[in-house]
């Protein structure tokens, strides 16, 4: 690979885990509406921005040959509900001052993928990893046991993401194919939701201009960084890759204790601290196993 195209290629990640990092800012400046109605604008608006890339990108003939498959649409019916519940999830996580517990999903999402590849695709794990794995299922039973509750907003982020991913993995499409047809799949319950809504903000005709402009660019928001990814992932080796993952929830957690004075209490800094742990001995593993692959 050109040096040229490996710059290009950390920029494009540095790109899509910076803006998915700073998504909550949007989320947050939005925050007088509610989740679901978020949810809606973000479906419809992400449509309408795939269907255009879909139609310059010339891969209009690829999607209409998806459609003609049951089985990848079967898939992509479960993936479509699976990302729509993710994004609802963190929107209202986002907006209901839960910030840190959806940083910390994102954090412990990378070491569930691991635990799904185990379980379900038979990968074999090295020792350090499957630690790592146990590690952080230890600081989870923590906070069950020792403090009384479990973190189920965190805990539903990295596994609806996860099983996300997984099923993903089954069909193995372009970026925006797959999620064009998922926003397909999601579209006519959000315009069924529109439809009967009878909120503030739901008649764009009332609305200023400003905030419908606003609510209109839940579309780039959603897929701007996915496509910066896309981008990134032909371009530079899948462990780094995941190594840039974790800018994104790093600056959630920032901007959660800095921003949004959310409160770092002893529950979640305990099972952050196992977190973390677990995540410093899965890095390292990746840049070990990597090491060795190229010598």
């Amino acid at each position: 690979m050109e040096k040229s195209e490996f710059n290009k290629g950390v920029i494009y990640a540095l790109t899509a885990y910076s803006l998915w990092g700073i998504a909550p800012l949007y989320f947050k400046y939005i925050d007088y509406i509610p989740a679901p109605e978020i949810l809606m604008h973000r479906i419809i608006w992400s449509f309408a921005l795939l269907l255009l890339m879909v139609v310059i990108g010339g891969q209009v003939a690829e999607v209409k040959k998806l459609l003609k498959m049951p089985k990848q649409l079967s898939v992509l019916a479960c993936t479509s509900i699976l990302v729509g519940f993710n994004w609802l999830i963190f929107i209202w996580a986002v907006n209901d001052g839960r910030l840190l517990e959806a940083s910390l999903g994102y954090f412990i999402n990378p070491l569930l993928n691991v635990a799904l590849g185990m379980i379900f695709l038979r990968e074999r794990l090295p020792k350090l990893q499957l630690f790592a794995v146990g590690l952080a299922t230890l600081g989870v039973i923590i906070q069950l046991v020792v403090y009384g509750s479990i973190p189920w907003v965190s805990l539903l982020l990295a596994g609806s993401f996860g099983i996300y991913g997984l099923l993903k993995k089954k069909v193995n499409l372009k970026a925006v194919t797959g999620l064009f047809v998922e926003t397909t799949i999601l579209l006519p319950i959000a315009l069924l939701y529109w439809a009967q809504l009878s909120s503030e903000t739901a008649n764009f005709s009332s609305n200023e201009l400003s905030l419908n402009a606003v609510l209109i660019c839940a579309g780039i928001v959603t897929t701007l960084p996915l496509l910066a990814f896309s981008a990134a992932a032909t371009r530079i080796p899948f462990y780094m890759l995941g190594l840039f993952q974790y800018i994104g929830p790093s600056a959630m957690f920032i901007m959660a204790i800095t921003l949004f004075s959310e409160e770092l209490d002893q529950t979640k800094l305990t099972t952050f601290a196992f977190i973390w742990a677990a995540l410093i001995l899965f890095v390292f593993d990746i840049w070990r196993q990597s090491k060795k692959v190229k010598t």
